[in-house]
């Protein structure tokens, strides 16, 4: 059974919960693909597992023009790779996905310019402004589904 579950996010403050209560349930090995345009609220979701992983103090810049930031947390690496000013995925290969992918999470934004290296066992959220809120759509394939079994945010 897969994983599939639709939050209305009414402001700021309840995609920053967002990411606070699905922080924990990530672990090493996991990709989080996060979806929409320009504006939907991806780097906000990003920073706020960011600092929930790593500590609300910490300093999240916006991966735009180093396309991947690594954080050490305590359960390993987590890499933030933004992928907006991507082209061709042929260019995706020289980021070291796949190591990335194995030994730590992978939280990937504009992950449709992945090409052939988009993850088979991601959880995506797609977020979608809508009049004063946001909709994030959570999927995920049949691995998420006993993990997120208690995931109430």
């Amino acid at each position: 059974m897969a994983f599939t579950r639709d939050i209305v996010l009414s402001d700021e403050t309840a995609t920053q919960r967002l990411a606070q209560t699905l922080a924990p349930y990530l672990r090493p090995g996991d990709s989080l693909l996060l979806q929409g345009p320009l504006g939907a609220g991806k780097t906000s979701l990003a920073r706020g597992i960011i600092r929930a992983l790593c500590g609300p103090g910490i300093e999240v810049p916006s991966p735009s023009f180093n396309l991947v930031l690594t954080y050490d947390t305590p359960s390993g690496p987590l890499w933030h790779v933004d992928l907006y000013r991507v082209d061709d995925p042929r260019d995706v290969d020289e980021l070291g996905l796949d190591e990335i992918q194995r030994d730590g999470i992978a939280l990937i934004e504009w992950p449709d310019r992945l090409g052939p290296w988009l993850p088979r066992h991601a959880l995506t959220i797609a977020l979608t402004p809508q009049e004063n809120r946001r909709l994030a759509s959570l999927s995920g394939d049949e691995s998420w589904a006993p993990r997120l079994t208690d995931f109430h945010p």
